[in-house]
């Protein structure tokens, strides 16, 4: 495996400046978002789509560096019913097109979240039970075969068009993939195309075990990101691990995204990367940094020293 960074984090930083620092960092790839969610103003797909002399302006910079692209992300939500779902729609078709144009074969997506039934305007997260009450097998059954479905098939003829070999799609909350059964359901589906982009942090403080999960995604991972997350003592107990206050309220949440190393220990970590390319997967791992409960450069820093002491090579 091999080590490269989400470039969001390096947002405030000129281009040329980031490429600098992402060798600064020892890393050898860079995770680069061109829409959605991100406001990363680096690797636009649109821009660089319109303007060819730029983009090859920029991958000249990044070879210079001695540098790979190690994806292409774009985390969105393609499935809202509102403007912002047609904006989604486009940006991450634009970066699936980008990606074929300069030869990276993984895109980086979120699975997308619909309504629950036509004419809602809101995407609603079903994670009741899909039984009851009697509505329910309804609004189930149209987000994933009249929604989900449809979509991710136009998604996959398109990445057949342009050499795009993987979608790697994170396993987030409020999506409709968000585990290692919903990820499935969805592949088995659409397309072995589909795999998911493994985010241990998430499953953490959804009460999974990643390293199990890791096992279940034999064949099925396409991207790993390298995330933590830390269950804080005391207020987990009491109000669970459905987490609604703002992120940067560190000190009161039930669980934070931590720098790796400051949730699991190395030796989990070690553990996780074993079980990960047993299962087939010897690709890139991508730093995420997420962590409030210290400063940026720190966090990148403890989190690069433990991931490199702890990749399965």
């Amino acid at each position: 495996m091999r080590l490269s960074i989400c470039t969001d984090v390096m947002g405030d930083l000129a281009f040329a400046d980031m490429l600098d620092k992402c060798v600064k960092l020892g890393v050898e790839g860079i995770e680069m978002t061109g829409g959605g969610w991100s406001r990363g103003p680096h690797f636009r797909a649109d821009a660089l789509l319109a303007d060819k002399g730029k983009l090859r302006a920029a991958l000249r910079e990044i070879e210079a560096r001695g540098l790979e692209i190690a994806a292409l992300n774009c985390s969105a939500n393609p499935l809202d019913p509102g403007p912002m779902g047609a904006r989604h729609r486009k940006e991450m078709e634009e970066t699936v097109r980008l990606a074929g144009e300069i030869g990276v074969r993984t895109v980086v997506a979120m699975s997308g979240l619909p309504p629950a039934a036509p004419g809602d305007t809101v995407p609603n997260w079903l994670v009741y039970t899909r039984s009851w009450p009697d509505e329910m097998p309804e609004r189930d059954r149209y987000q994933w075969e009249d929604c989900a479905f449809p979509f991710w098939e136009r998604m996959v003829k398109l990445a057949d068009e342009v050499g795009v070999e993987r979608y790697a799609l994170e396993n987030f909350s409020a999506m409709l993939v968000w585990n290692p059964e919903t990820l499935f359901r969805l592949r088995d589906a659409v397309s072995l195309k589909i795999g998911m982009n493994l985010d241990p942090s998430h499953l953490m403080w959804m009460g999974a075990d990643p390293i199990a999960s890791a096992r279940a995604l034999k064949g099925a991972i396409h991207h790993c990101h390298g995330k933590d997350t830390r269950i804080e003592r005391g207020l987990a107990d009491v109000n669970g691990l459905l987490e609604l206050k703002e992120v940067t309220d560190v000190a009161n949440r039930s669980w934070n995204y931590v720098a790796v190393g400051a949730g699991r220990d190395l030796q989990w970590w070690k553990e996780f990367f074993s079980v990960v390319r047993m299962m087939g997967y010897n690709g890139w791992v991508s730093l995420e940094m997420e962590d409030f409960t210290m400063s940026t450069e720190a966090g990148i820093r403890s989190s690069i020293d433990a991931l490199q002491a702890t990749i399965s090579r």
